[in-house]
């Protein structure tokens, strides 16, 4: 396993980012083991999170100058702390979110901080696909930015499950709408980082039953 990959791990599971028991994903599966960005509570996580976004931005991307979108509520902090740990590293991107509820005073709208205008390229920066709900849920929120076009989404882990149909569901997303989708780390990584230690045999186990019933075909 590469070193980057083993340290995000390790990261996620000292943050509390990555847990393992019985949940439920916004797909309404029931999984056994949950990725939680809301985890992420102290200064020195946000950033450390913010400079492994920033790390696969520059790999898949390079140096292009995208507008950073964070889904409400989570993808808010993480998009931000993306923006600072890209800034840090000399490329200086936009970024902004959604409100859950339209705001009908003020300076009023759904979007908070930058507004991508006609032209303009949009970067998703969200915690996790499982079913690629959330991410047709931004597409249908962005959708009244006319003229931008959504190029990538990063996530932090991906899940490797199946999404509408018996595709796996980034795959899907990327049929769908046309772009890419990105990874730090996905749940095969996981088991192999789990495996290393007899004592996550049952974690092991309960999550390869599940990716039987709900892993993506091969692609």
């Amino acid at each position: 396993m590469e070193a980057y990959k083993r340290e995000f791990i390790e990261f996620l599971q000292g943050a509390g980012v990555l847990k393992f028991g019985d949940f439920t994903a916004k797909s309404g599966r029931k999984i056994p083991y949950f990725v939680n960005a809301g985890m992420i509570k102290t200064g020195d996580q946000i950033t450390k999170m913010g400079e492994f976004y920033a790390k696969a931005y520059f790999d898949k991307l390079g140096k292009k100058n995208a507008v950073l979108y964070g889904p409400a509520y989570k993808g808010i902090s993480l998009s931000i702390s993306a923006a600072v740990a890209l800034s840090k590293n000399g490329l200086n991107v936009p970024f902004f979110f959604n409100r859950k509820e339209v705001k009908d005073h003020g300076e009023g709208g759904t979007f908070v901080g930058y507004v991508p205008t006609e032209g303009e390229e949009i970067v998703i920066i969200e915690d996790v696909i499982t079913a690629g709900t959330a991410i047709r849920e931004s597409m249908e929120i962005l959708s009244h930015l006319e003229g931008t076009k959504v190029i990538a989404t990063f996530i932090m882990v991906d899940r490797k499950e199946k999404g509408q149909t018996e595709k796996g569901a980034m795959q899907e997303i990327e049929e769908q709408f046309g772009f890419p989708v990105y990874s730090v780390v996905d749940v095969y990584d996981i088991i192999e980082y789990l495996e290393e230690d007899p004592a996550n045999e049952e974690n092991v186990t309960r999550i390869k039953n599940y990716l039987k019933v709900n892993g993506a075909c091969a692609e």
